[in-house]
């Protein structure tokens, strides 16, 4: 076994990352993706994000709050969710009513931070990480909306984004497998499930210690064999699914595609038909200006005359 192949973080984040004892693990990665020390005080358990022993399907809820009181939603998934960036949004807005009590101030709305880690294609874009904030923007002035001084006192905010959710997005199946910086050597670990000897992020030389494999007690290793075990049935399911799904449409289409062919074959050909009796008609007409040109001579017509009345030159006049 690869030394350095760890414990998939879909399933860390399941078992593992919610015992306090790991905490520094994920204090680790929010840290290099919000770019400022995060300090987890606590992971909070909802039904919105208990384990289901029965959920076969690959998603994985994990709310935190770090030092400041700003909440931190962590998803995972690997299924294909068409209505996902719904889904973000729901998320966010349950989380606002569920901690804020009847009566209480609306400056009292946590700040939330809504993270993504999806393993399919997610909308339209090349990068494999985006960030999501709210502005207000001018309509005529094209200016962005800010905070009084009394406000971000008030708030201890800067920005009016500040005040709303942040949305990360990490298209991980995007990222190319080369770590140009500490957060993409996360990356890498979420894409390959691998900390390679080098990498330098926060977080990561404890993940490597407390993630190994063979970390796993006995009962842990076999649930883990038997949810990667899961994970490949399902991906070759979907696979199959997806591959019946084309031949479906090929066999539906195949008709249609024949007769497309046969009709693009039908015109090739009569393209090339009418430019062969093109050139054959270019070629009599030639013969015949030489033939006009070569009886002119014989009635001894000066030449410029012949050039003019069969359009030849004087070298092909005299060639023929």
């Amino acid at each position: 076994m690869n030394k350095n192949k760890h414990i998939r973080f879909d399933w860390a984040i399941k078992r593992l990352l919610r015992q306090k004892a790991n905490f520094d693990v994920l204090e680790g990665f929010l840290s290099e993706l919000l770019k400022f020390d995060v300090k987890i005080q606590e992971i909070i358990e909802s039904e919105g994000n208990k384990e289901d022993e029965n959920d076969k399907f690959n998603r994985v809820d994990l709310l935190a709050k770090d030092e400041n009181n700003d909440l931190i939603l962590i998803e995972v998934q690997n299924e294909r969710e068409h209505d996902y960036f719904h889904r973000m949004n729901y998320a966010q807005a349950k989380l606002i009513t569920q901690h804020i009590a009847a009566g209480d101030n609306y400056e009292k709305i946590k700040k939330i931070f809504s993270i993504n880690i999806v393993y399919f294609k997610l909308g339209q874009g090349d990068d494999y990480v985006y960030v999501g904030k709210t502005q207000f923007r001018g309509l005529h002035q094209n200016d962005i909306l800010q905070l009084s001084e009394k406000q971000k006192k008030l708030y201890t905010a800067n920005e009016v984004s500040d005040l709303y959710a942040n949305y990360y997005i990490i298209k991980t199946n995007n990222f190319d497998d080369v770590a140009k910086d500490t957060l993409d050597e996360w990356i890498y670990f979420f894409k390959n499930s691998e900390i390679r000897d080098e990498f330098k992020a926060k977080g990561l030389r404890e993940a490597k210690e407390k993630l190994r494999i063979d970390n796993l007690g006995g009962y842990e290793k076999e649930k883990y064999d038997n949810y990667i075990k899961e994970q490949r049935i399902r991906a070759n399911e979907i696979e199959s699914a997806v591959y019946d799904e084309i031949q479906k449409i090929e066999s539906k289409l195949l008709p249609q595609i024949e007769e497309a062919q046969k009709l693009i074959e039908k015109e090739r050909r009569q393209k090339e038909e009418a430019q062969k009796q093109k050139k054959e008609a270019l070629a009599k007409e030639y013969q015949t200006r030489i033939l006009l040109a070569k009886t002119m001579i014989k009635f001894n017509i000066p030449i410029e005359n012949i050039m003019e009345s069969t359009g030849l030159n004087k070298e092909e006049i005299e060639k023929n």
